[in-house]
């Protein structure tokens, strides 16, 4: 084990980790930047030998996404020849979408992946420090759980074309510019488009990784803001020996000063917190609305293959199954982290409600007013939306399964 993640650490030796802001979002990324450069999609990178293999990389790509839109135009229309070919095609177009939008704006999304290193993130006490690194735990586990479903996933497309009916069969819906249905000619073939075929999938992956490992990285730092905000009266009496916890407190002036210091930083740092998650919204706006409509079309696609296959082809209807988790499983975490900033962020009210104001820290001058605004400002939603028209949320996703259920039944009454 340790020799593989050595090797794991030596091929991925990304130039985004030198460049990475500080520790803490080394622990949030470090992981999403080893794929991503490892995917060949590494925009970070400077080096020569780098930019001929992602170039290379993205031009098979490009190649490989031509021959399949050849391939639909050229097939005869049935329901199942049409599902096949819309299946690819669709989701390469989701993960398309979200590439350019990571490549556009760039220089926003290193902003975002920096902000844990603002002078206002205190993680300075042993039970804020579990916080950070539950969520880290949860993050990794999440992006590696999306990335094995996936694996799995391309592992048994591999192994379709083997054991199926036909004789000389590709793993992917696509058209060659030659004739390869000869005993010489397919096993180079099958070799170079399974390494192609991969390189799409994790194009996929990657794109799909990018935007979960953004969201838990909101969600963390709403978690350590609420712990601050929460225990606000204890961190500050933690700087003056002998002083407790009673009514009096407003009357030491050395504590307000320190209470309101610490205060404003919070204010200063749940806007940031609230501007990031703006900006993710805004990014993630276009993207998202297709992820929606290429999420239900392929749940209703891949439902329909699952259905059809079970009793043809046992390898396939294993394929369609796991394509169809894994489409589930994108979408369902994509809505259950977006639901989760919303009540982060009304959570942060509720921290500041249970922060002990009614010990008498109210009376001092402005305090009673900064709370009430944080507490309403945290009772508006900070949700992110798909272009604006539907919130991302599990309520969302329940309805995006049960239309995608309501159009496999007509596909399968028109079949």
């Amino acid at each position: 084990m340790q020799l593989l993640n050595a090797v794991w650490r030596t091929l991925t030796n990304s130039e985004a980790l030198r460049l990475a802001s500080g520790k803490f979002e080394i622990y949030f990324f470090e992981f999403l930047y080893r794929v991503v450069y490892l995917c060949g999609l590494s925009i970070w990178e400077s080096s020569m030998l780098y930019f001929i293999y992602s170039t290379t990389v993205k031009t098979l790509l490009v190649l490989f996404a031509c021959g399949e839109v050849w391939q639909f135009f050229s097939i005869t229309w049935t329901i199942d020849a049409v599902t096949d070919g819309l299946n690819l095609l669709l989701i390469q177009f989701g993960a398309l979408c979200k590439y350019k939008i990571t490549i556009t704006n760039k220089s926003v999304f290193k902003k975002l992946s920096s902000s844990m290193e603002s002078e206002n993130f205190d993680i300075s006490t042993s039970q804020r420090k579990n916080i950070l690194a539950t969520w880290r735990k949860t993050n990794k586990a999440s992006l590696k759980l999306l990335l094995g479903i996936g694996t799995c996933t391309v592992i048994f497309w591999h192994i379709y074309p083997l054991v199926d009916d036909l004789e000389y069969n590709l793993m992917a819906f696509v058209r060659l510019p030659f004739k390869f249905q000869t005993p010489s000619l397919y096993p180079p073939t099958y070799l170079g488009m399974m390494v192609v075929f991969s390189y799409m999938c994790y194009f996929v992956m990657a794109n799909d990784l990018i935007m979960q490992a953004h969201l838990m990285h909101l969600l963390c730092q709403f978690a350590v803001l609420n712990d601050c905000f929460e225990n606000i009266l204890t961190d500050c009496l933690s700087k003056f020996q002998g002083l407790r916890l009673n009514n009096n407190l407003h009357q030491n002036e050395a504590f307000t000063k320190e209470y309101k210091t610490r205060l404003g930083n919070l204010v200063k740092q749940h806007n940031f917190i609230l501007c990031n998650t703006l900006k993710l919204r805004d990014l993630l706006s276009t993207p998202m609305l297709v992820q929606l409509a290429v999420s239900t079309s392929l749940i209703c696609s891949i439902g329909f293959q699952v259905a059809t296959s079970v009793s043809v082809n046992m390898t396939k209807w294993l394929t369609s199954l796991l394509y169809l988790a894994y489409n589930m499983f994108v979408l369902y975490i994509i809505c259950r982290w977006c639901e989760e900033i919303k009540i982060q962020n009304e959570n942060t009210g509720e921290a500041v409600y249970a922060s002990g104001w009614e010990s008498g820290i109210v009376n001092v001058p402005g305090v009673r007013t900064t709370i009430s605004l944080i507490i309403a400002r945290a009772n508006k939603p900070a949700a992110l939306t798909a272009g604006g028209m539907y919130d991302l949320s599990l309520k969302a996703y329940a309805m995006m399964v049960k239309t995608s259920y309501s159009a496999l039944t007509v596909l399968l009454r028109l079949r």
